[in-house]
């Protein structure tokens, strides 16, 4: 009895994924939920297990290859005598003895990561990560030579060096997020009429009220209180106000969304992954700055799942984190509106006739000029500056 090995739905409008690695040869043996194939999407990487036991007859695809949702990867068959394979016994750990510490082998790794140890001639064994999956990142770093010792005398070694010029070149694929993040960057600026308007924002009250309520903050939720939590529930205010921002077109038809699932951009490994706070209007401070931590925390390691990233109705993106000034960032669609957060930089600015100093931030909206006017994305930005520079406002409308 045979048993096709699919490729498995993988989420909302992902449709493709690539092999990256298979995890059995053809004819080994193979138990019931033992994993087979990585398979890296525009997304996640995710395993296929086998879904019985038996032997792994035929691959249909080599690492490398494309493929589509529903398409065989391979053949599982029932094994020659009918039997299915055993499964060794894992040792019981005696009482008291203290079980061994995972390695890097032991732990799971990321196809990148993987490509990258045997690229760079690295065992896993021997990379260090913090988290329970091994990333590109850990190999680059136990691949990274250690610095030469100094030679006595030698003040200036690079001097007796002659000078070598290298004009070598490297070519490697594209990962397919990493494609599928240029694809659609091309697509959202070809099929929007995409604008972005500015503003920028009086920093001080928040400022002012996180370091007066830090540390009760802390204490009473285990979490520390930022600011992406007062721009999430700023942008949920001017959504509300502005109800075309959080709305998709279909055809000739806009569609509305009343209810507000903010995704927040995250840099991770392999390019910008959008997980999204789902109905981010039903909950308080605490409970936004818990999911962005985890959420970044996830993204870091590589266990965001699919859910995580499906859907959204409006996106926040910080490129303050990474020092950036000033940018216009593109729409994630079918969105029709993005959110940048910059740099908080202390600027002269005039207060009541009076030139002050203030630590100011720069804030850019993407908007869909199809469905957006230039008024409603100006006055949506100036909702949010408001309730930033006065976040009581907030907490008063909930």
């Amino acid at each position: 009895m045979s048993t096709n090995i699919v490729v498995p739905e993988l989420g909302e409008s992902v449709v493709e994924a690539r092999v990256a690695k298979w995890l059995k040869k053809q004819g080994d043996a193979v138990t019931a939920g033992e994993p087979l194939v990585e398979l890296e999407t525009e997304k996640i990487d995710l395993e296929v297990s086998a879904d019985r036991a038996g032997v792994l007859a035929n691959i249909r695809h080599p690492e490398g290859a494309d493929v589509k949702v529903g398409e065989v990867l391979a053949v599982l068959e029932e094994s020659a005598n009918g039997r299915v394979p055993a499964v060794a016994a894992v040792p019981a750990v005696a009482k008291g003895q203290v079980p061994k510490a995972v390695t890097g082998a032991e732990k799971k790794a990321t196809p990148t990561a993987k490509n990258v140890a045997k690229a760079h001639d690295v065992t896993l064994e021997a990379v260090e990560t913090s988290s329970n999956r091994v990333t590109k990142q850990d190999v680059l770093k136990a691949a990274a030579p250690a610095p030469p010792a100094a030679t006595p005398g030698a003040a200036n070694p690079q001097a007796r060096r002659p000078h070598a010029v290298d004009r070598s070149e490297t070519r490697e694929r594209m990962s397919k997020r990493r494609a599928t993040i240029a694809r659609r960057l091309v697509e959202a600026q070809q099929t929007a009429a995409m604008l972005t308007t500015f503003n920028e924002v009086d920093m001080s009250a928040v400022l002012q009220l996180r370091e007066r309520r830090k540390e009760a903050f802390t204490r009473k939720f285990g979490v520390g209180i930022g600011i992406a939590s007062f721009f999430v529930k700023a942008a949920i205010g001017a959504l509300k106000a502005f109800p075309q921002i959080n709305a998709e077109i279909q055809g000739d038809e806009i569609v509305y969304k009343h209810y507000y699932d903010i995704g927040m951009a995250v840099g991770a490994e392999g390019g910008l992954v959008v997980p999204v706070i789902r109905d981010a209007d039903r909950l308080g401070f605490a409970d936004i700055e818990l999911k962005i931590r985890d959420f970044a925390k996830r993204a870091q390691d590589g266990s965001l799942t699919l859910e995580d990233l499906k859907g959204g109705t409006f996106t926040i993106t910080n490129g303050g984190v990474f020092g950036s000034l000033m940018s216009t960032p593109i729409l994630n669609p079918p969105q029709v509106g993005i959110l940048g957060l910059h740099k908080i930089a202390d600027r002269a600015v005039p207060v009541n006739g009076q030139v002050v100093i203030r630590p100011m931030m720069y804030l850019a909206l993407s908007y869909d000029h199809r469905i957006v006017d230039g008024r409603e994305a100006v006055q949506f930005l100036v909702t949010i500056k408001e309730s930033v520079e006065d976040p009581g406002w907030m907490l008063l409308e909930g």
